[in-house]
């Protein structure tokens, strides 16, 4: 067997026991996994494939193809989580698999191991594959591409020029433009950095266009000659407010994407910062790749900081290459033995307390009456504190396994082995994400959303409209299991109707939903209150 195809099984069976256990464990978490994963029932349950639907009506947000992942999963194995994360299961095998091979081809063996082994040593980078967000692929698609791209500027043959129009065009296809905006601004800024002595051939441009046409027009003119330009109207003006305008909830500073980065993709990001604030070696063979990498980072941190809305996933492609950036630096230290540097200090300091706030948790959730006092003034929160957790205290073990990973590589780095120290941090940090996700997530759920989950699973199968007040939910449409479209909310209130209407709110919202009139309060539980309302 050779050496390569030995580092494909690994990483194809790593990624199954790291991303499939457990994916069914958990609720999806409102909005986006919900949101996702609605769509793709509705596909399953109306068959219409070719348009994205939420609660029965036309959804013009995102275009087919995630959700076509999600409903192929779920016509396999059922509608529910499983099904719903699966496509990012997949999704991580191939990423490292990809990030592998990449690697390998540019650097050489070693450094294709070493860029897999950050990548999902990494906390965000790793948690995402156990998601039903549809950033992985989104992300993967916008990848590939501009690698093609990269082959094609250093003068690769059209197939690879087809090929990048492919995967541009899967992206475009996944999430939207933003799929072929970033490449775009990213090749833009290379031209500008090497004052246009960078040329990409007519004929090679002209294939990836065309490539790209065909495989977005495989759908978009499908929809556009079933069901008019309503779609793309309505999604391009929608593109534009996500832009310019603040999604309500999902506002934030201008550095906040820095943080997410520095914070969420611990520790490959401090092994990234270190190489990315040195200059590149002159005799560096790939040191215009390398200059690809550092742009696109910049180019994703700059446009989704200074777009308004700000939502921890949208600098998730970051994760390329600062991980390549991370695995540049891992693998200077690997080949000449040298130590961590400055980054040494900053991996303890950084993992400390993370791995403290980890341990802490599952203690202050034993005594929420620590927290009361710093919630007063959020009666919602407050009653989400009532949620009957089963926290044991064991919990904080997925800390204490972080902080002994640290531990570890911090005595076999003093001991001058530093690449065990390299091996040990990185697989400790994958494990102490899955760790987490096992011991947390679950009580996380139970405080935040699980008490309005169980309410809507209740009215499966029952006769009934089923609405929220004040607060936006996709909850009652994928977990009541609904048939047929939602009536106007004046309807839903004040209107006939023919049928139960049950409805949800948060307890700051108890009395406007009592002075409608109309409603029967039946139940409350964690900061939620229920009502019925009968024909």
């Amino acid at each position: 067997m050779s050496d390569i195809l030995r580092d494909r099984l690994v990483i194809v069976l790593a990624a199954l026991l790291l991303f499939v256990p457990g994916l069914g464990a958990v609720h999806l978490f409102d909005w986006d996994e919900i949101n996702f994963a609605e769509m793709a029932r509705e596909m399953v349950v109306t068959g219409d494939v070719l348009r994205p639907q939420i609660d029965f009506k036309p959804f013009h947000e995102k275009p087919p193809l995630f959700i076509w992942l999600q409903a192929a999963c779920m016509a396999v194995f059922g509608v529910g989580e499983f099904a719903a994360r699966l496509p990012n299961a997949v999704c991580g095998a191939i990423t490292l698999l990809v990030i592998h091979g990449m690697g390998t081809r540019l650097r050489g063996p070693l450094f294709g191991r070493l860029w897999a082994l950050a990548y999902v040593g990494s906390i965000l980078p790793h948690l995402y594959f156990r998601s039903g967000i549809i950033d992985p692929w989104f992300n993967l698609f916008i990848f590939l591409g501009l690698d093609r791209i990269i082959r094609v500027f250093d003068g690769a043959g059209g197939g690879d020029a087809v090929w990048g129009g492919l995967f541009l065009g899967l992206a475009v296809l996944t999430k939207g433009p933003v799929g072929i905006l970033i490449p775009g601004l990213t090749v833009g800024v290379m031209l500008l950095l090497s004052r246009l002595r960078l040329r990409l051939p007519m004929v090679p441009l002209v294939r990836m266009a065309l490539a790209l046409v065909v495989t977005i027009g495989s759908w978009a003119a499908i929809d556009l000659l079933r069901n008019g330009p309503t779609f793309m109207q309505a999604f391009f003006w929608r593109q534009v407010a996500m832009l310019t305008t603040e999604d309500a909830g999902h506002g934030g500073f201008f550095g906040y994407h820095v943080v997410v980065l520095l914070v969420g993709c611990f520790p490959a990001s401090l092994f990234a910062l270190h190489e990315g604030l040195r200059p590149s070696p002159p005799d560096d063979p790939q040191r215009l790749h390398r200059r690809w990498m550092v742009v696109l980072l910049l180019v994703v941190l700059v446009l989704f900081s200074i777009v308004k809305t700000k939502i921890v996933h949208y600098s998730s492609l970051c994760y390329f290459p600062l991980t390549y950036l991370a695995a540049v630096r891992l693998a200077h230290i690997w080949e000449h033995r040298v130590p961590f540097g400055p980054s040494r200090f900053a991996l303890g300091a950084f993992g400390s307390l993370i791995a403290a706030v980890v341990i802490a948790v599952p203690f202050l959730g034993m005594r929420p009456d620590l927290l009361r006092p710093l919630l007063s003034s959020d009666p919602f929160a407050l009653g989400n504190l009532e949620a009957v957790v089963p926290w044991t205290g064991w919990e904080a073990l997925a800390g204490v396994l972080l902080a002994a990973g640290l531990l570890a590589a911090h005595f076999l780095h003093g001991a001058t082995r530093y690449r065990t120290s390299i091996v040990v941090l990185f697989t400790g940090g994958a494990l102490f994400v899955t760790t987490t996700l096992v011991a947390f997530i679950s009580n996380i759920e139970a405080y935040s959303q699980r008490a309005a989950i169980d309410f809507f699973t209740a009215r499966q199968g029952e006769r009934c409209h089923l609405a929220t007040k004040d607060y936006k939910s996709y909850a009652p449409w994928f977990y009541g299991r609904t048939t047929g479209p939602t009536p106007p909310e004046e309807v839903l209130f004040h209107g006939p109707i023919d049928r139960p209407v049950y409805l949800s709110c948060k307890v700051t919202s108890v009395e406007a939903v009592q002075a409608l009139g109309t409603f029967t309060e039946i139940g409350r539980s964690n900061g939620f209150v229920f009502f019925r309302r009968d024909p």
